[in-house]
């Protein structure tokens, strides 16, 4: 019986440090927001809001060597992505368009935390 429960706490043991090692190994990155502005042509009134979550946009992730990684923001403009430490310039992976500022943004990201951002992207509507 104590061989059981010796092998059950073994065991117990072995799940909860694989767990938070995988853990710590997906807490490096970056995560946010990218919004865009002026979301519509005109003046804006003043009971309404210049700005829009960027929905589904494919944006590269690239350091001084190239292209290390791509993510597409969801519906609400948000996004994710687990990257080693560094620094990082973010663009539209399409490139950047004849109108509108999408990129580069710029950022550090720092070991074992996941750097949150909020960027806004320029239209070019005026």
């Amino acid at each position: 019986m104590s061989r059981l429960f010796v092998l059950f706490l073994y065991l117990l043991f072995m799940t909860t440090s694989q767990a938070s090692s995988a853990k710590s190994a997906s807490d490096t990155g970056l995560e946010g927001v990218i919004s865009i502005s002026p979301s519509h042509p005109g003046p804006t009134r003043t009971d309404e809001t210049d700005s829009t979550p960027l929905l589904n946009t494919e944006f590269v992730v690239a350091n001084e060597t190239g292209t290390v990684a791509s993510f597409k923001t969801d519906d609400q403009g948000h996004f994710h992505v687990a990257l080693p430490p560094g620094h990082y310039k973010v663009s539209r992976k399409e490139g950047q368009p004849r109108i509108g500022r999408f990129g580069p943004f710029d950022v550090d990201v720092t070991a074992g935390q996941v750097t949150k951002v909020q960027w806004n992207c320029d239209s070019g509507m005026r």
